[in-house]
This record gives structure tokens, C-alpha cells and sequence, in this order.
């Protein structure tokens, strides 16, 4: 046991070593440069997906089997929760979005727990022992949860945008939405009405610039979790080597340290992925509620 912290080895302040930038899988040439491990992950989950909503759907029934009434469960559910926000005008076009994200947040999300992600890589670098004992950590990990990466959660984001603006524009058009951002609000009239225009022009500067902003904020919350969530569990993992228990003691700290942060960011991939959905679910509401007020 050390004696103070300045014994400690250099080692136990880089527990935090997940990089944070995805490494290329295959020399960066050409297109093969966008083969990262992140992107690579990305793939897989997104024929996961594709393969479980295709059995699901495939071969209908009226008597439901087991996979096509969990589809059809999470389809309906997911369903009534956008229609509470968004209204039953504007949810047959907001769904798509919506959904997608959701599902393929938390898929990606919960990929990036199971075991060998991160742990099974090309190459090793070190003595570090893996998560089972068994090899020295990855130089390259073959598989990096695809949310942790900050280009995946701004490509999400920034579709997310294209796809509102495309909703508002069809509900509303660009007159509506020039004038519920920009006019005065309330049902205005008279002098009273040229006195506040110079303050609703104001509000809506603020509001053109936070709607610029909505990627941003949107992918550096859901990158800034994940990441974090990741650096967290490779702390806990290693936390028995750095502080030298042994080959025994460090593998049941493996498992004992890392537990209950495991099942934490369990919790923390569904919160993600509901958070980044209702978001989007809330700004297409915003944008769209007001033509719905005037009828």
C-alpha cells in the first residue's frame, strides 16, 4: 500500500485512458480512412436493428409470436408517447425520427457494454492484463461504442434538424415560422404592439441563435455521458492493477468495483436515449404548436 500520494505510480492518473478520438481500423487511405472501430460498431448495430424489426414484421399474423408482438409493443408504445407531445397532427411525420433515434441510441448505447467492447483489439501494447487476466490490453480496440464517438451523436443531431426543419416548413410554412419566432406574441394591437416589436426582434435573435445551437447541445450531451461512462468503467477495471492488490485480489476487484457502475450505465443509456428523442420530440412541438393554437 502506498504511503501517500506521491508514491503512487504514474499509471494511477491515466485510469482514464479510453482515447477520445476512434482509431481507424485499416491503414487511413482513401475511403477505407472512414473505417474506424466506432463506425464499425455503428454498422453492427444498425443491422441488429434491422434484422430484429425484420423478423418482427416479416410474417404477420393476427396471433402474434413472440418477436413480432415485442415490435409491435415497442412501435405502439413509442407511438402514444410521441402523439402526447407532439399532437396527433404533426406524430405520423415525427415518428420516423423519433423512433429511429430513440432505438438506435439505446441499442448503441447497451452494444457498448457487453463484453469485449473496448477489451478485444488488434494488436497490445504493455503487461496490463485484461479484464479477464487473460491478455494485455488492446492497442487498438476492434470495437468502441459508437455513441462515444462525437462524430455519430452530431451526425444524429444534425439530421435530427434537417428533419425538423423539414416538419415545421410542411405544418407551418415559412411565413408562419418567420412570424412565431419574430412577431409579438399574445394578440398585440395598437401602439402598445410598435412599442414591443424592437423586444420580440430581440427574443427572436436569441431564439434563431439556441436553434443553431441545438446540435451541438444535443451531441455533446449524449457523447459527453457515454464517454464519460466509458473512462468510468476502464477506471473501475483496472483500478485493483494500479494500486498493485495482486493477480487475485486485482481480478475480484474487477468485478466487485465495476458492477455497480455497469448496471449504472445501463440506467444512463435508456436516460440518454429518451432525453436526446424527447428533445428533438419537444423542439418539433414547439415549432409546430402554434398553427394548432390559431384554428
Amino acid at each position: 500500500m502506498f504511503s501517500s500520494l506521491g508514491d503512487l505510480p504514474v499509471t494511477a492518473f491515466q485510469l482514464a485512458s479510453v482515447p477520445i478520438t476512434a482509431q481507424p481500423l485499416v491503414e487511413p487511405t482513401g475511403l477505407l480512412a472512414a473505417l474506424t472501430n466506432s463506425v464499425f460498431v455503428a454498422m453492427i448495430v444498425m443491422v441488429i436493428i434491422y434484422f430484429l424489426v425484420r423478423a418482427g414484421t416479416k410474417s404477420r399474423t393476427l396471433i402474434p409470436g413472440p418477436v413480432q408482438n415485442g415490435v409491435e409493443f415497442v412501435f405502439e408504445f413509442l407511438y402514444n408517447q410521441v402523439e402526447q407531445v407532439v399532437g396527433p397532427k404533426v406524430a405520423p411525420r415525427a415518428f420516423p425520427l423519433l423512433c429511429t433515434i430513440f432505438v438506435y441510441v439505446l441499442v448503441a448505447n447497451w452494444f457498448g457494454l457487453l463484453p469485449g467492447v473496448g477489451t478485444i483489439g488488434i494488436g497490445h501494447e504493455g503487461t496490463q492484463m485484461g479484464f479477464l487476466g487473460l491478455s494485455a490490453e488492446p492497442k487498438i480496440p476492434l470495437l468502441r461504442p459508437a455513441t462515444a464517438d462525437m462524430n455519430l451523436t452530431l451526425a444524429i443531431a444534425m439530421c435530427s434538424m434537417v428533419v425538423w426543419f423539414y416538419i415545421t416548413m410542411v405544418e407551418t410554412g415559412p411565413v408562419e415560422f418567420v412570424k412565431h419566432i419574430f412577431a409579438p406574441k399574445g394578440g398585440l394591437t395598437g401602439v402598445m404592439k410598435f412599442v414591443l416589436i424592437p423586444i420580440f426582434l430581440f427574443v427572436g435573435v436569441i431564439e434563431v441563435v439556441s436553434i443553431i445551437f441545438r446540435p451541438v447541445t444535443l451531441s455533446l450531451r449524449l457523447f459527453g455521458n457515454v464517454f464519460a461512462g466509458e473512462n468510468l468503467l476502464h477506471a473501475m477495471t483496472t483500478l485493483g492493477d494500479t494500486f498493485g492488490l495482486g493477480s487475485t485480489l486485482s481480478f475480484i476487484s474487477k468485478i466487485g468495483f465495476t458492477l455497480p457502475f455497469y448496471f449504472l450505465e445501463i440506467l444512463v443509456g435508456v436516460l440518454q436515449a429518451t432525453v436526446f428523442a424527447l428533445l428533438c420530440a419537444v423542439y418539433i412541438q414547439l415549432s409546430t404548436a402554434h398553427e394548432e393554437e390559431d384554428h
